[in-house]
């Protein structure tokens, strides 16, 4: 077990958790009272990245490279003006306007020394050659034909809420879009090409079921010990590829197979953890208890683990930025939306809620 460093991002402030298991005890507190979504951490500097909304005074972002110590506000993506006499309605029916609504995805472009990538409602994805200073949308896959078509799901326009840089070749990334699919470009963003054979979206017409703009994938990992392993939590389920994204295999979990995140061990392509919730019209635990799934042979079945859980009364969900596991493997943690953070040393076989008085915990990242 490792002394590994937790970031929180909550509703009211951004918080660092430092120890294992029952020991492990919230060292520090940065932004108090702001609406802290999203952290990230760049492996090559240090840094320490945060996403602030604030609402109606817009998205901020901040860079420390002291550990917290001290913070520097930095640029965030800016949509380019809306060609004249260009029609993009929305699912809803209304115009969208190309504007920056929030930031729901933050990675290291590790092509390029200070390179960052940037996923955004209203569905664009951006790119940072400077540490964040400045951005530059990525026109190709705005550009994409199918774009106009993605839906809004955990907004009212589409997210980019997921970005996956391939251990194979900084220049090959996956992003997932809720509502528009999973796409990968193999050229550093120049291309893109939707991957999303097999998945199965059931709030649509039949006939356009497997279209990729239906395709409302929660949140999608590559098994970094083999990159052709990649697993998603849908909005229909979990489904999982083995073949480098040509097509898509479709999970059943207990005790269901809806939920928001996934986990999948560093070393072990064949072993994730979900966090199970009722369904899309009840995002609450089954029976108010709340339970992690972990499946260790790729899905053909789960445990159900529950060791130091709420087991009465719970009502706890846990969004897709909210789970999260070490390097080793052997340590997780997961936030809920009513507060509590809880954490395990041993894969989940037991976990310790570690805080239980937390504003809604939107974002949980080890650094």
């Amino acid at each position: 077990m490792n002394d590994n460093t937790l970031h929180i991002g909550t509703r009211k402030g951004f918080f660092v958790v430092k120890g294992t298991g029952g020991d492990a005890r919230i060292v520090d507190e940065h932004f108090v009272g702001d609406n802290v979504v999203l952290s990230s951490t760049d492996p090559r500097d240090g840094a320490w990245y945060v996403v602030l909304d604030h609402g109606h005074f817009g998205m901020k972002l901040h860079r420390s490279d002291d550990q917290g110590a001290s913070w520097l506000e930095i640029g965030v993506p800016e949509y380019p003006p809306k060609p004249e006499g260009f029609v993009d309605i929305s699912m809803w029916g209304n115009e969208r306007e190309w504007a920056l609504v929030n930031i729901w995805s933050l990675e290291p472009a590790l092509d390029q020394t200070g390179a960052l990538w940037c996923g955004t409602v209203p569905g664009g994805l951006f790119r940072s050659e400077d540490r964040g200073v400045s951005w530059r949308l990525v026109e190709s896959l705005w550009e994409v034909e199918s774009r106009t078509r993605w839906g809004g799901a955990g907004s009212d326009q589409p997210a980019v809420h997921t970005i996956n840089v391939d251990p194979r070749n900084p220049k090959w990334i996956s992003v997932a879009i809720s509502a528009g699919g999973v796409w990968r470009s193999k050229d550093c963003g120049a291309t893109w090409t939707a991957h999303t054979t097999g998945m199965v979206a059931g709030y649509v017409p039949p006939e356009q079921a497997d279209w990729p703009e239906h395709q409302d994938a929660h949140c999608v990992v590559q098994s970094p010990s083999s990159p052709e392993v990649f697993w998603c939590q849908h909005h229909m389920g979990i489904w999982r590829s083995d073949n480098d994204l040509e097509s898509w295999t479709e999970i059943h979990s207990e005790p269901t197979s809806f939920g928001f995140p996934v986990a999948v061990h560093p070393h072990d392509k064949d072993t994730a953890w979900f966090v199970p919730a009722h369904s899309d019209q009840k995002r609450a635990p089954i029976d108010g208890r709340v339970v992690v799934a972990r499946t260790r042979n790729g899905g053909k079945s789960f445990d159900v683990l529950s060791n130091g859980l709420p087991q009465k009364h719970a009502y706890d969900l846990v969004l897709r930025h909210a789970l999260d596991v070490t390097a080793d493997g052997d340590s997780l943690a997961m936030g809920s939306t009513t507060g509590n953070l809880y954490v395990t040393a041993n894969q989940g076989d037991e976990w310790h809620c570690i805080a239980s008085n937390l504003p809604p915990i939107y974002s949980v990242r080890y650094a």
